[in-house]
């Protein structure tokens, strides 16, 4: 059997030419558009999906995080992220919690999906690309100049002058040769679902809990031990977000992988389901329904970029000279060798939560008098070594572990794609590379967009 075909030589023809090419449509990528076509740029917005917004929309991930500072009296994150809930607060499309930093907005992912297209259609800067596929970078002279995409109109090209990968998984970074580091045990990804009646079963069963129930090792079918939270579905009675499934030992950057975590998840949401309708007096009216059109992603490349944000800067609430995002969001490490997961604050506590146990309350440090009530990100976590025009942004930022647990959630990337944007944008204006921007010009361009700079 042969290793490998022979591809006949061509030529791509050139679909669009632009100012700065976004490499994946979730809201951090949108947000890098539209930062970028507000300052007058031409972009290309790139999406694997037929819609925008990620594991936001096509993952059904409806919770966004809280916009407030750790004692909840300062408001840290603002921009494009407090806009697009206020509009769906507006439709009766999303839900505050002002007190609760684990839900502070609960939204509608079909609206927030639609309201994505609003804010991409508002510029007509802004050339859309749903239901394409990045396949290949082009370079010349160390800079890339264009990507190969695949779509239903076929292999076409989007030239442009500078680029943004906002993929997630590095796909446009690790093509086009810039560093990155994929760790070997990753956080596992989990498959979420919309399913209807677990109010009823609750209901009817005293004392029921749904991630104790789904994980009993009593039930042949039980999960695997893990994590699961839900959230309601805004405008939806007696409908659930469940966030229940782990799909373990996933590297998700790798598309055999991708493939088995994907059908295995979805397997796991069926066996929720059935647990309970087997189980569970009301179980009979429990259906699934909705499926995400893509598991949810926690981890897996890391950028290795100019600099790396640590554990220690994010619960030291480390001040940084070219800030352009802060978070408040604790270090959440979903265990990849044992059950449940870790949570680590910046007021030196630390809670171990595994199903079906009471939590383990430690400290990762001694009490101390003033604790930090926020983190910030640097610009420099989003430049790769070694970059003339390209920036990550998302996921995709440099941080390690416990950095990482923090930042990956959708406020703090929503904030990343913003910066990288306008970042973009601004470097082309300034007639130098990505790495050569002044930050104080960048943060002055971000603040004067409503976004929260500190």
């Amino acid at each position: 059997m042969q290793d490998t075909v022979s591809e006949p030589a061509r030529s791509t023809p050139i679909a669009h030419e632009c100012d700065v090419c976004v490499v994946g449509g979730s809201c951090t990528g949108v947000f890098a558009a539209v930062r970028a076509a507000q300052l007058g740029a031409r972009v290309a917005l790139i999406e694997g999906h037929g819609m925008f917004g990620g594991v936001a929309t096509a993952g059904l991930v409806s919770v966004w995080h809280s916009l407030f500072d750790t004692v909840g009296t300062r408001q840290i994150i603002g921009g494009l992220t407090a806009e697009v809930i206020e509009r769906l607060r507006r439709r009766g499309a999303a839900v505050l919690h002002r007190n609760d930093p684990s839900k502070h907005a609960v939204l509608n992912t079909a609206e927030l999906s639609i309201e994505l297209d609003e804010r991409v259609r508002a510029h007509a800067g802004i050339r859309p690309f749903l239901h394409t596929r990045f396949v290949l970078p082009v370079l010349e002279g160390g800079r890339i100049t264009a990507v190969i995409i695949e779509d239903k109109t076929g292999r076409r090209a989007i030239a442009a002058r500078c680029f943004i990968d906002a993929s997630g998984d590095g796909d446009l970074l690790v093509r086009a040769g810039f560093g990155a580091r994929c760790l070997p045990d990753l956080q596992p990804p989990t498959t979420c679902a919309l399913i209807h009646g677990i109010e009823e079963v609750a209901r009817r069963n005293p004392g029921f809990s749904l991630g104790p129930a789904v994980h009993d090792p009593r039930h042949a079918n039980a999960l695997k031990r893990g994590f699961l939270w839900s959230a309601g579905v805004t405008g939806v009675p007696d409908a659930t977000m469940v966030a229940g499934t782990r799909v373990h030992n996933a590297d998700c950057s790798d598309a055999d992988q991708l493939t088995r975590a994907e059908m295995e998840g979805r397997r796991q949401v069926r066996a929720m389901r059935d647990i309970l309708r087997e189980h569970y007096a009301g179980g009979d009216g429990v259906q699934i329904i909705a499926l995400p059109a893509s598991i949810g992603i926690r981890e897996t490349r890391h950028a290795e970029c100019e600099h790396r944000l640590t554990e220690a800067e994010v619960l030291e609430g480390v001040r940084f000279p070219d800030a352009v995002a802060n978070g408040s969001y604790r270090v959440d490490v979903h265990h990849s060798d044992r059950p449940g997961l870790t949570f680590r604050y910046l007021d030196g506590t630390e809670t171990y939560h595994a199903p079906g146990e009471p939590p383990v309350a430690g400290r990762w440090r001694e009490h101390r008098l003033t604790d930090p009530t926020f983190y910030q990100i640097p610009y420099r976590a989003l430049v790769p070594c070694g970059t003339r025009n390209l920036l990550v942004a998302g996921r995709l930022l440099d941080a390690d572990r416990g950095a990482y647990g923090a930042t990956r959630v959708m406020v703090n990337c929503n904030q990343t794609g913003e910066a990288a944007g306008m970042a973009a944008a601004l470097a082309l204006g300034e007639g130098c590379d990505v790495g050569a921007l002044p930050a104080d010009r960048l943060r002055s361009a971000l603040a004067e967009r409503g976004a929260v700079i500190l």
